[in-house]
């Protein structure tokens, strides 16, 4: 019993120590991190690390985001129960248990078959049936299922490709972190209510993982 009061003070506290003072402030947004076990979809030897503000390794070279990274897409998503997801990178199952948890319906393409069988998994032990789970390269875009009300990328791309705005349906929400180390924006890319233009809002600066394939600006050889 002490340790299932341990985890829960510890979820507390991730929340109101580092979610919330991040600009956190979607109840709805908040509640869910109490309802999705963060802990659960963390490899079990990092398990006691699941509510620190870092990065977990996955294996295969990849890193789940940090807690508040993930806090804080979901709510600049602004997530609604009619919305059809894509998301780019499976990773842990984690953030595609928190699409589910708001959406529709999530679509999510994981390029390492592994790691798209492990958080089937997770998702399957937790009875989260709304998310079709792919595996294949959807760095430059993933047609499949599209348009889209919501597309998320939980990995970095020096360049944007166009075919994630093309997925896009009239009034839906792209969030992609964009740009190279050391610096990367964040930016949450808005179609119009009519379709056909688009607004680009730069959220926050950060520096997080590359999606595998990733497009690459044209480097120049003297």
């Amino acid at each position: 019993m002490n340790a299932l009061v341990d985890i829960e003070h510890a979820r507390f506290n991730m929340v109101e120590q580092q979610i919330r003072p991040w600009e956190v402030l979607d109840q709805e947004v908040l509640d869910l991190l109490f309802v999705i076990k963060r802990e659960e979809y963390v490899p079990p030897q990092y398990r006691s690390l699941a509510f620190v503000d870092m990065e977990i390794p996955l294996g295969h070279g990849q890193k789940m985001l940090s807690p508040k990274l993930e806090a804080r897409m979901l709510q600049e998503l602004a997530v609604k129960p009619t919305d059809r997801v894509l998301e780019v990178g499976t990773g842990s199952g984690y953030m595609t248990a928190l699409l589910a948890g708001r959406a529709a319906q999530v679509t999510s393409v994981e390029i390492i078959p592994d790691l798209s069988a492990d958080a089937a998994d997770k998702l399957r032990a937790h009875g989260i049936t709304n998310v079709v789970l792919e595996v294949g390269d959807a760095a430059r875009g993933w047609s499949n299922g599209a348009p889209y009300d919501v597309i998320l990328l939980t990995g970095s791309t020096p360049l944007l490709a166009d075919e994630f705005r093309r997925s896009l349906k009239p009034a839906g929400r792209l969030l992609a972190v964009v740009g190279e180390p050391p610096v990367m924006q964040a930016q949450l890319i808005t179609c119009a209510p009519t379709g056909g233009s688009f607004n680009t809002i730069g959220l926050f600066e950060t520096c997080v993982p590359s999606l595998r394939n990733a497009p690459q600006p044209e480097r120049f050889v003297f």
